[in-house]
């Protein structure tokens, strides 16, 4: 599918993995919705991209069909979908003191990752299958899972649950929406330089690049949304889940 001038929507798009994939989108023509719960980030990044920022709670249905709605009317109706918006708390089954993992934790990790990346993709794909087909196909859909879903560490029963059933309902969906003529795809992140770990200190950073085989260094966000760039522009990648880790399995710690 040719990128340029079509409508796209990058949740988790005012930071990390989604800042760049909402920076390459636009930088290939696309008219780029960042949806995402945090304001001041995701105006600037629309602003730098010329695109449009719409706050979003992905796992809330009328948040989301509202996002919608106002991304639609600005751009057209999307036909490519990338869900980047996730959290990744850090608890352990058993904690201190002997105190189980707390249910609203894991529980508010599974909806906003899975329950949230599923409400986004049957929104999303409801409207892309009505509208025309463009060169045999309607749409592309790319979620994030991440390698915890395969290798998740101590203090990622939560997280790692709800990425596996990110990699566990990317096959279903795809033949779910092959009628449709839309595309479903699946990325899954070894260490990336997100945010989160740009707050470490280099000497941590370099540390846990060490830990992957080749290339030794953790990855760039701008590598994730080349990979975006790949999935979108070749039609038969489709209901499979790519590692894109450098080789990576996750040690229990």
């Amino acid at each position: 599918m040719d990128i340029k001038g079509l409508a796209a929507i990058v949740t988790g798009g005012a930071s990390g993995l989604g800042r760049a994939t909402a920076t390459m989108l636009a930088a290939q023509g696309a008219k780029v919705a960042i949806f995402d719960l945090n304001e001041d980030a995701g105006k600037a990044v629309a602003a730098e991209i010329g695109g449009l920022y719409v706050g979003v709670n992905v796992a809330d249905d009328a948040s989301v069909t509202a996002g919608l709605d106002t991304a639609e009317a600005a751009h057209g109706t999307a036909r490519i979908l990338v869900n980047c918006a996730g959290i990744a708390p850090a608890v352990k089954t058993v904690g201190k003191e002997n105190l189980p993992h707390p249910l609203d934790s894991f529980a508010k990790t599974v909806t906003v990752n899975l329950i949230g990346t599923f409400n986004m993709i049957s929104k999303f794909a409801a409207r892309a299958a009505a509208a025309e087909e463009m060169d045999g196909e309607r749409g592309v859909i790319v979620n994030t899972a991440s390698v915890a879903a395969y290798d998740g560490q101590i203090g990622q029963a939560a997280y790692s649950a709800s990425k596996g059933g990110v990699v566990g309902m990317t096959l279903p969906i795809a033949r779910d929406l092959a009628q449709h003529k839309i595309r479903v795809m699946t990325i899954a992140p070894g260490i990336f330089l997100t945010p989160m770990l740009e707050a470490f200190p280099q000497h941590v950073q370099d540390a846990l690049g060490a830990q992957v085989p080749h290339p030794s260094r953790l990855g760039k966000p701008a590598e994730y949304a080349q990979l975006v760039e790949s999935i979108v522009r070749n039609p038969m990648l489709n209901g499979e889940v790519i590692r894109l880790d450098g080789a990576i399995r996750m040690a229990p710690r």
